[in-house]
Formats: C-alpha cells, structure tokens, sequence
C-alpha cells in the first residue's frame, strides 16, 4: 500500500549488542552500528521527506542515549567513524552513533525551519528490556543487565514520552530539540551543539549515503 503523506517518522531501531566481539560489515561495507544508528536513519529522512512534506505537521523524531549525559567530552571520530584503525568495542560505536543522531537532528531542523517538518530528539533512558532477545550473552553482561533493569522504566513509561512529540499540538513549531524521558528539554554536550563539528558530521555522512 503507498501513502501520499507520512505525518511521524521515528528512527527507534538500534544495535547495541554487548555480546559482540568484533565490527560487523554490512553488504554496504558500513560497519553495522555505525550503518544502522546513524546512516540508516539519514537516509530514510531523505527518502521519506516529500511525504512528510505533504503533511499538515510532519514530524522526526531521532533517538540518542542517556548514557551520553555521562561522557561529556564525547567526540566523532571523523577520521575512522567505524573504528577501522583503532580498537572496536560496542559501546564506543553506539554512544558515537547516538552522539551523531543529536548533531543530525539540529542541522536537520535548521534545514527545515522554512517548512511544517519539525525534528527533534529523545534522550532514552535505561529500559527494561528482554535479556532472552541476547541468547549469547555471557552470565556477567546478563547479570548486569539483570542489576540495571532493576532501576530501569518500563517500555510503556518510555513510549508516553515518543507518543507526547508524536502527537502533542503544542509541539507543532518546536523543532531542534532534545527531550529527556520526562518530556522535559535538556542540552547536550557543549561538542554537539559546534557549527564546525556539525557541518563535518554532515559531510562525513553524505559521502555514505552518495555510495548507498
């Protein structure tokens, strides 16, 4: 079925997968974290926006971590953002693909302040989560998720705050904004918020998607 008009497009997909050991290529040749949290969702906008366009009041909503609240001095890697040349680990690759989502979101409400499209950000806190859905998980990670889903939120507590910036009105013209689970405005790091850094991040991301 094909619609003329999308009205909300929420980019929740993400890999965070602590049982894996090395990079994973995608048959793009992307390294998979940095493909799915941060190519993907770009290029979905992309291909999507006429539609979006074509709405009363479209709506993007990218998702970033609360765990970057924790890493202030948090960088991209623009030289080797799929950590190539230097060491992979899960986490680096998965705070750097969320930290590119918040830089995403204001460059791409700035682009399109002159139209109905809003685009805004939510900082995901811990959410319960299935362990079951990570059958190769070793016993301490599934302990420490165990631990951590003990001060967690439920997946419907956190869904209030996507349904809010899905369906708020007094939302409409708000745009280029970080929200915490709580539907409150918070600030990101000092790093996401400089010109220079975020028009990197965007050449960085073009030349991906002009391959895809």
């Amino acid at each position: 079925m094909k619609f003329d008009k999308i009205d909300v497009l929420i980019h929740n997909a993400a890999a965070f997968d602590l049982s894996q050991k090395r990079q994973l290529i995608t048959s793009e040749n992307i390294e998979s974290i940095w493909a799915t949290n941060h190519v993907g969702p770009v290029l979905l906008s992309n291909l999507l926006l006429n539609k979006i366009k074509n709405s009363n009041q479209g709506r993007i909503i990218t998702i970033a971590s609360q765990g970057l609240a924790f890493q202030p001095k948090l960088s991209i890697n623009f030289d080797d953002p799929e950590f190539r040349r230097n060491k992979f680990s899960v986490p680096k690759a998965y705070y750097q693909s969320k930290l590119a989502q918040i830089m995403y979101t204001y460059w791409f409400a700035d682009e399109l302040k002159s139209t109905e499209v809003t685009v805004n950000c939510i900082r995901v806190t811990n959410v319960k989560i299935d362990i079951n859905r990570y059958p190769n998980l070793p016993f301490l990670f599934r302990l420490a998720y165990k631990i951590k889903g003990s001060f967690s939120i439920s997946p419907e507590e956190m869904a209030e705050t996507y349904a809010y910036l899905t369906l708020e009105p007094k939302l409409r013209n708000l745009t280029g904004k970080y929200f915490d689970h709580k539907k409150g405005i918070v600030k990101s790091s000092a790093y996401s918020y400089k010109k220079e850094n975020i028009e990197k991040l965007i050449d960085l991301t073009n030349k991906y998607i002009l391959n895809s």
